[in-house]
């Protein structure tokens, strides 16, 4: 079956209709990874208990499949009692599943800035949240910029996992489009062609976050 340029430009609108789900579900995961793994971090120093258990949960998040993850919040914590929204399961889930990736990322973060700053920070007396949000945090994220953006781009490209519990995201249109007509390609070139375009836009947006954090004065 030959591609038609007419067919593909005829389907962009309503696969276009769902394009804010899918950058919303992008933004809320992108923001709930980055909370959950500061958090995740954070508990690690904060005692040798907290630094096992951490290990264990970031390892275990890390180690098993996204779409694993999806599956149990979405068809088996009914079992329990505990019911949610498609969408929420999808942001919970690509929010937990790349909190554990982020956590490495800040930790290495955190581990590159200079010992000096934490002993400053105790002499002044300063309290430990305010040497989290104000010595930890705005260092590390000059040190994060980069890898923390490409996970970003990385959860973008997960969100059509989020089609196989009936999140009305672009793939999803995309196969209903495809089941209606029988013609596959041209959906899922559209949908190919709109998450490059995403995914390259977030990339230029990093990349110019990362440039000006990297101009930003720097603690002596």
């Amino acid at each position: 079956m030959n591609f038609s340029f007419e067919f593909a430009i005829s389907i962009l609108p309503r696969i276009l209709s769902t394009f804010t789900t899918t950058l919303m579900v992008t933004i809320a995961g992108c923001i709930g990874a980055a909370l959950l793994g500061f958090f995740w971090e954070i508990l690690r120093r904060s005692s040798k208990f907290g630094r096992y258990l951490m290990r264990f949960l970031i390892d275990f998040v890390r180690s098993t499949p996204l779409l694993v993850q999806i599956y149990f919040f979405y068809f088996v914590l009914p079992e329990y009692g505990i019911t949610l929204p498609a969408l929420t399961v999808g942001v919970l889930a690509l929010s937990l599943y790349y909190s554990g990736y982020l956590a490495e990322v800040f930790k290495g973060g955190i581990d590159s800035i200079p010992k000096g700053q934490f002993e400053a920070a105790r002499a002044l007396g300063l309290s430990r949240l305010q040497l989290i949000f104000l010595v930890i945090a705005p260092q590390m994220l000059r040190n994060v910029a980069a890898p923390t953006g490409n996970y970003f781009v990385s959860l973008l490209k997960a969100t059509p996992y989020l089609a196989i519990i009936a999140v009305p995201e672009m793939l999803s249109i995309a196969l209903e489009i495809a089941s209606e007509t029988f013609r596959y390609t041209e959906p899922m070139t559209v949908v190919g062609a709109i998450f490059l375009t995403l995914a390259l836009c977030f990339s230029a947006l990093v990349k110019m976050i990362e440039t000006r954090l990297r101009l930003s004065p720097k603690a002596a």
